[in-house]
């Protein structure tokens, strides 16, 4: 259900709320967070609540560092982890400069933009994350470890898979706030874990994705574990893979399907640096069913885009390469715009790759453009890129190419 702000009001005058979070997020998509009383939220739908830009990397400097964050009432929802008593809800927000402009950086509104410019075009588009991440146990002073939970496999069963009820109790604890996973299993690492959702559009599975990895890491340490969502934690293991379904409907009869593929394709290593924002990135490239080459074909997991089996609504592509440090919105928003651009010029889709590209020769991989190798080949990508910088400010690619 969407809220207005009145009803938040009621809501939090009635039930009890003692405590709202006002949710963002960097631009590298960590997501940060200020609470403030029932007393103080009119004032922040109204007036926004000021925060201090320049403590955040990638907000600004000393000289401009006031920021307001203004809260969406349709994204209310109750953290089901904190006192049934005293309760606690989150928006998430819009951040503005104290002139009212909006602030550049705040990613959530340009996925907004993307997704406006889309529908203006008549196109709409949905996306369905799968996002994998380790399950570590911690030592005696509750640090990280990189010892697996479990030495578990793909799809194995308990008591192999001892991230069973983690994942059980991540679930339930998303269905309470609204957002619903599709499925969950073991994956191929040891104490590698994916849970799945269903499709949504882009702000509320951009919301999700963001909303996921926290509630996952609460319940993980809530479970005396530490749950690592980086792209390639153990060096002799699967990488975490955020593996991006998306599908496109128009106004109209017309299937952008294949000419989404084609834009996605055509720009993927411009905007790499986004999907793939660490060096821990490309050392999870090649190998384990992620990909490195620019290809697609259908059902194939060599590739770096697929065309899953599925008919009717649940057609779709899959897009191999990102991994869960991307920021969500960024992401999307790239896709979105790669996905007009091959509509808008009729893009026409490359010979499928029905091979496997691991067990390929030279001579066949030489017909492939591959991805960027590493974070400096993925910054120069996206830094002579006119894609990026019709869609993207400028202070973020400086941001991601000087981290």
């Amino acid at each position: 259900m969407k809220y207005s702000p009145q009803e938040v009001l009621q809501y939090v005058q009635e039930d009890d709320v003692k405590f709202i979070r006002l949710a963002f997020c960097d631009v590298f998509g960590k997501q940060k967070n200020i609470s403030i009383m029932p007393h103080e939220l009119s004032r922040a739908f109204n007036y926004g609540i000021a925060i201090d830009g320049s403590a955040i990397v990638g907000f600004g400097d000393e000289t401009h560092s006031d920021l307001l964050l203004y809260p969406d009432a349709a994204t209310l929802s109750l953290l089901p982890w904190r006192p049934e008593h005293g309760k606690v809800v989150r928006m998430f927000t819009s951040i503005h400069y104290p002139n009212g402009k909006l602030f550049e950086g705040d990613t959530r509104s340009l996925l907004k933009t993307a997704v406006a410019e889309a529908q203006k075009k008549g196109c709409h588009f949905s996306f369905g994350a799968e996002q994998e991440f380790y399950l570590f146990m911690l030592d005696t002073n509750g640090k990280p470890t990189k010892i697996p939970y479990d030495e578990a496999g793909y799809m194995d069963v308990a008591p192999d898979d001892k991230g069973e009820n983690i994942r059980r109790e991540i679930c339930l604890t998303l269905e309470q706030m609204g957002i619903l996973p599709e499925s969950s299993h073991h994956e191929e690492g040891p104490g590698q874990n994916e849970i799945d959702f269903r499709y949504s559009d882009a702000l509320a599975a951009a919301d999700n994705a963001l909303t996921f990895q926290t509630i996952v890491k609460t319940v993980a340490r809530q479970n005396g574990l530490y749950a690592d969502f980086g792209a390639k934690p153990l060096a002799n293991a699967p990488g975490n893979g955020f593996h991006i379904n998306m599908s496109v409907k128009a106004d109209h009869d017309a299937d952008y399907l294949y000419p989404m593929i084609s834009g996605i394709l055509d720009k993927i290593c411009d905007m790499t640096l986004f999907l793939n924002p660490t060096e821990n990135s490309y050392q999870r490239f090649g190998s384990n069913k992620a990909p490195s080459y620019v290809s697609w074909s259908s059902e194939n997991r060599s590739q770096l885009v697929r065309i899953p089996a599925a008919t009717g609504e649940y057609r779709r592509a899959e897009l191999r390469s990102p991994d869960p440090t991307a920021n969500p919105y960024l992401a999307f928003a790239l896709l979105i715009y790669a996905g007009l651009y091959g509509i808008a010029n009729q893009l026409p889709l490359p010979k499928a790759a029905d091979f496997n590209l691991y067990k390929a020769d030279a001579a066949t991989l030489a017909q492939f453009t591959p991805l960027p190798r590493s974070l400096a080949e993925a910054c120069r990508f996206a830094a002579k890129s006119d894609f990026i910088s019709q869609y993207l400010p400028a202070a973020i690619l400086n941001i991601y190419c000087r981290q």
